[in-house]
């Protein structure tokens, strides 16, 4: 068995030994076996690891040709995002408001341009600890139309002052999507538009 074809398959197209064993006709083992007697370098597991998230089918399924009104609200949304959202936060996408028009504006545009997989949507909620909890949820549950159960553990602060109460009346969300490639698409997706605008 030609070992350029090993090393062509496993190197240059990023397979598995197990991969390259199949494809080969081979079993696994004889590709390892292979490699090791000839000295051929295996990949470092976060290399593999790399590699396997590249292959990985997308969350998320942008949508490329936009209606007139798809247009505005995906140039709404980044502007929004790019004020408002987490730019190097591992790879998260994170938009925080205590503004319901402003989140469901992000949120139409990952559900309507991004087409993410809404299962994968998770909400934080901010807000002071004499406020009612469990209502706040409800509320922002309700109107986001996003199950409870998506909801991670809030963050409530002692620290609190009436002041500061009347300005957040229904807390602060963060809408959280851990999706790499996603995080990174939206960053792109602005600088495209910034680039044109400027």
């Amino acid at each position: 068995m030609p070992l350029d074809k090993i090393k062509y398959f496993y190197w240059k197209k990023g397979l598995s030994t197990r991969e390259v064993g199949k494809l080969l006709g081979i079993s696994q083992w004889s590709v390892i076996s292979k490699m090791r007697k000839y000295k051929i370098p295996r990949r470092k597991p976060a290399e593999t690891l790399r590699i396997q998230f590249k292959k990985s089918p997308l969350s998320f399924n942008k949508k490329i040709t936009l209606t007139a009104v798809e247009a505005k609200l995906y140039s709404a949304g980044l502007m929004l995002y790019w004020a408002e959202g987490a730019k190097a936060q591992h790879g998260i996408v994170d938009f925080s408001n205590c503004n319901k028009q402003m989140i469901l504006l992000f949120l139409s545009v990952l559900r309507k341009i991004y087409r993410v997989q809404e299962s994968r949507i998770r909400v934080l909620l901010y807000c002071y600890a004499n406020q009612k909890v469990e209502s706040l949820i409800d509320f922002w549950s309700r109107e986001l139309k996003i199950l409870k159960s998506q909801f991670t553990k809030p963050y409530v602060r002692n620290d609190f002052k009436f002041a500061q109460i009347d300005k957040m009346p229904f807390g602060l969300v963060h809408v959280r999507y851990n999706d790499k490639r996603l995080h990174k698409q939206i960053l792109e997706d602005i600088d495209k538009i910034a680039f044109e605008l400027s």
